[in-house]
């Protein structure tokens, strides 16, 4: 069992702990959302938020076509090890830490990228398999993405006793999903109808990195014994 959960720590004359990661009374590490048990594994959290936010953020670019963009095959790279493995390496060192919230959320979608990058990958066949029938390929993409709408609808109600920065990442994630996949949608039946959505889609998901990359900030702040600055990301504070 963990310190945290036995109710002790371990300290010195001076009634300090000194072990890799005591919290030392610090309010920002109590207050951190992804680090639950006090434990000596570095919090994973950011790594896994900048992991997200970076995929997130080159794919959300590409569907508001920036720069003249519009194939996004560039992500397939990030999405398997950035977005893919270094994600799913994140969660599970969230369940090392004994956190369900942050290990379910950084696994799930770390294979989100892994599934998402397949499709893309020629070699996968998926997009070969349906040659016959192309309008079916968008309605099964559009499935696929309501799907992780619906998980992350989930993951946004799990939230709302966490803190305010990861609600409204989930909150403007969960739309971001809904529009990609009611954009795919409407391209197996008027493809040039779903424009508009695709890119409402990619700003969505835009805000939804550079959240992202906030809420990540502040949890490498938070594990700095002097950081220069901490960033207030609304934890609620419960009885």
């Amino acid at each position: 069992m963990a310190d945290l959960e036995k109710g002790t720590t371990t300290t010195t004359t001076s009634g300090v702990d000194h072990r890799p990661y005591a919290d030392n009374g610090s309010a920002a590490y109590r207050n951190s959302p992804t680090t639950p048990v006090r434990t000596n594994i570095a919090n994973p959290g950011t790594l896994g938020l900048f992991s997200f936010a970076s995929t997130t953020l080159i794919l959300s670019l590409y569907n508001t076509s920036a720069r003249g963009v519009n194939t996004p095959n560039v992500v397939v790279g990030m999405a398997l090890f950035c977005g893919g493995l270094v994600q799913l390496l994140a969660g599970m060192w969230e369940f090392a830490k004994g956190n369900t919230f942050g290990a379910t959320a950084f696994s799930s979608y770390g294979a989100f990228w892994l599934s998402y990058a397949t499709i893309l990958i020629p070699g996968s066949g998926i997009s070969d398999a349906f040659t016959d029938v192309p309008s079916q390929e968008p309605n099964a993409i559009g499935i696929f993405l309501m799907t992780w709408m619906t998980v992350t609808f989930l993951l946004f109600i799990a939230s709302l006793r966490k803190n305010i920065g990861f609600i409204a990442l989930f909150f403007f994630l969960t739309f971001t999903f809904m529009c990609l996949g009611a954009g795919n949608f409407v391209v197996a039946s008027a493809p040039h109808a779903s424009a508009g959505l695709i890119k409402a889609g990619g700003a969505l998901g835009i805000i939804t990195a550079l959240i992202a990359y906030y809420v990540g900030l502040s949890e490498l702040l938070a594990s700095e014994r002097a950081a220069v600055v901490g960033l207030p990301i609304g934890v609620f504070k419960h009885d």
